[in-house]
Parts: C-alpha cells; sequence; structure tokens
C-alpha cells in the first residue's frame, strides 16, 4: 500500500474515532436535590397513575445517592436495583435498554454484564441537563417495560 493511502486511511480513522467520541455525552455539574425531588414526584405519579408500586432513585455523575422513594409494598429488591440503573445511567452515560439490547446480541457483549453496577434491564436512563450527563434516574419494581415508562415520565419532567 503505498504511503498517500496509507496517510488517506489513517486520516479517516481518525475521523471516525473523533466523531464517536463526539457523540458521547460530556458530564456536568451534579443534578441538585430539587431536581432529584421533581423527578421523582413524576416518576412516582406514573407509577401510582399505572398501579405499580416502585423504587425511584436519583444518583450523581459518580453514582452516588442524592435522593430516593420506594412506594409501599415495592418488593426489596428493586431498592438497590434501581440505585444500580440509576448509576448505570449517570456513570456509563446510556440507559440501561442500551445495555439491556447489547447484552441480548451476545458475543462480546457479554463483557458487559463484568462491570460493577451495570444493569442491562430498561429503567435507568442519564439525567441530561443543557446536553450534559448530570447524574441517573433509576427505576424498578414492574416490568422493564414499566420501568423505564416510570424513568422517562421522570426524566420528560424535567424538559
Amino acid at each position: 500500500m503505498n504511503i498517500v493511502r496509507q496517510a488517506g486511511l489513517a486520516v479517516a480513522a481518525l475521523l471516525v474515532a473523533g466523531a464517536a467520541f463526539a457523540q458521547v455525552p460530556q458530564y456536568g455539574p451534579n443534578v441538585t436535590l430539587e431536581q432529584a425531588r421533581k423527578a421523582i414526584a413524576a416518576a412516582e405519579a406514573e407509577a401510582k397513575k399505572i398501579g405499580i408500586p416502585m423504587a425511584i432513585a436519583v444518583v450523581d455523575t459518580a453514582g452516588q445517592l442524592v435522593a430516593f422513594a420506594r412506594l409501599d409494598n415495592t418488593q426489596t429488591a428493586s431498592t438497590q436495583i434501581a440505585q444500580d440503573k440509576a448509576a448505570t445511567g449517570a456513570m456509563y452515560r446510556r440507559s440501561t435498554r442500551m445495555v439491556q439490547d447489547m447484552v441480548g446480541k451476545g458475543g462480546d457483549n457479554l463483557r458487559y454484564l463484568t462491570f460493577p453496577r451495570m444493569i442491562p434491564a430498561e429503567g435507568g436512563m442519564p439525567f441530561m441537563m443543557d446536553g450534559k450527563v448530570v447524574g441517573g434516574l433509576g427505576v424498578s419494581g414492574g416490568t422493564a417495560e414499566q420501568d423505564g415508562q416510570v424513568a422517562k415520565a421522570g426524566l420528560d419532567a424535567m424538559k
């Protein structure tokens, strides 16, 4: 391969890598307690509307708990699962639904199951403000789809 073609391929590879990096949202300032409470209130209202007792967690960018609510009669395991779903959204800057879909494809994607606090089940999302990740919101207690619906309601309240 001649040097001009090699250089062209190298530049193309850098452009593709740069574009992929640019698509990853950057971190912003941490979610505030007031923002977290507002998101939890909206998620809690949605959980009550669909009649499913759920745990709802908001964490900062490092996955540390900012606010939490657990409706009466929520399964006890959901307390930790909601926090870990929120941490997945914040720390890995992607939804747990995306992780669920990747793990479902198998192969090399199964490595995600070994990452700390990585939950491959819908219901966890990055908490975004002004295009930056400021934390994560996680919900557990229903089906994956119900958890996702309630998490979305919480985040939609912040728009």
